[in-house]
């Protein structure tokens, strides 16, 4: 027997360590039991020396004073609280409505919302079992294939491990001895490009199967304040679009000015002559997002009709003369010839988006300004803002 223990050491340690996890004990105390435990047989069996463990308190030390290590409980907790607060589910139930009448929709929102819960929570049980709990039901009752439902949750939670801020890459970062900035930067486009690939494969299989994903019934749809979808969706492109420019500008605020100037000449330049620093540019720049939007809303719910109409046609004029902008730029910077760095990649998707949300405004003024649009536009607004904050709050901190 003792041979027997002395020749599969580590197998039986590993067994042990199985069962004991099976049992319901947290891993830390699993590992440490086990790991204790085998240390006392090694002992006995002369297998190892016992002035190995005093090394133990130093190791424990060197682990608990390291700085790069201190985010990951916070770090866990904020995605507890996340979870346990309804956000995620809002935000799931709010994504699951956007892209409702597309086949595949929710299978799309569960992907997204997975990528946003990736980055605030960094766990991928917390992340597998919000996406399960919410979204499973809902995919099951509208027909979704159970194959399709289930392994989009599970492939969405895996997002967790690459998409930061994640503890992987922190636990990465102090083990490569590397700054987990550098960590994230890295690993920021193969998570985006992830996430893309999935939401591919959703589209592959809504044109091979289309019963294994259909939309949703228009009675799903609604956003529970009276308000028909579409007038909804053209007013929401413009808060999307100015979201999308805020995360521009705090991870980018460089390219952010740089965008800003192609749609306002100059701009750059006077908020670098006025604003000195950095961080009062960005608060600049967010600031006029935020008062965009008020503006936006403001006139959504309280102008009439006939101002509306007027109004529209002149936020239409504006994407038509900016879209033959970018037409001319795109032809001419193929003559002369352009690189594809980030700032030409962000800076012409920046561009496109503007049309797309002056087209949105454009007609939501155009069609039915009413308070009723603009409170559902606000509750969207409402449920997708706080994840976001969250996300550039953390990326900030760590």
């Amino acid at each position: 027997m003792i041979a027997f223990l002395i020749a599969n050491m580590a197998p039986i340690m590993f067994v042990v360590l199985v069962l004991v996890l099976l049992l319901g004990y947290p891993v830390s105390f699993s590992l440490a039991f086990v790991g204790l435990s085998f240390a006392i047989l090694g002992i006995q069996l002369g297998l190892f020396q016992p002035t190995f463990l005093q090394a133990l308190p130093e190791r424990v030390w060197q682990v608990a004073s390291n700085e790069t290590l201190l985010a990951i409980p916070f770090f866990t907790f904020m995605g507890l609280v996340l979870e346990r607060s309804g956000m995620a589910e809002e935000l799931l139930d709010t994504a699951g409505k956007l892209f409702g009448p597309v086949r595949g929709g929710v299978a799309y929102a569960v992907i997204f919302v997975g990528a946003l819960l990736a980055a605030t929570t960094g766990v991928v049980a917390a992340s597998v079992i919000a996406m399960g709990l919410i979204s499973l039901p809902i995919m099951l009752r509208y027909g979704y294939d159970r194959r399709l439902a289930s392994g989009v949750i599970a492939a969405s939670g895996t997002l967790a491990q690459i998409i930061p801020p994640s503890l992987v890459l922190i636990i990465m970062a102090d083990q490569l001895g590397v700054p987990v900035g550098d960590m994230y930067k890295g690993a920021v486009i193969p998570g985006l490009m992830l996430t893309g690939l999935y939401a591919l494969y959703v589209l592959a299989v809504t044109l091979i199967a289309p019963k294994a994903a259909p939309a949703l019934p228009a009675e799903a749809r609604s956003f529970g304040v009276g308000a028909d979808y579409q007038p909804v969706m053209h007013a929401v492109a413009l808060p999307l679009m100015l979201m999308i420019w805020g995360m521009i500008a705090l991870f980018a605020p460089g390219i952010a000015t740089g965008v800003l100037s192609s749609f306002v000449p100059g701009a750059a330049v006077t908020l670098e002559t006025f604003v000195v620093s950095e961080g009062w540019r960005i608060v600049t720049l967010l600031g006029g997002f935020v008062l965009i939007y008020i503006l936006h809303r403001l006139l959504l719910a309280n102008l009439p009709r006939p101002a509306g109409r007027a109004l529209g046609l002149v936020l239409f004029a504006l994407a038509a003369v900016l879209a033959l902008w970018i037409v001319l730029g795109f032809g001419r910077a193929l003559t002369e010839g352009f690189g594809v760095g980030a700032y030409a990649l962000v800076s012409r998707w920046a561009q496109f988006g503007g049309v797309i949300a002056l087209l949105g405004a454009g007609m939501a003024l155009m069609r039915s300004p009413s308070p009723v649009v603009a409170s559902a536009m606000g509750k969207i607004v409402a449920d997708l803002l706080p994840p976001l904050i969250l996300i550039f709050l953390v990326l900030g901190t760590i």
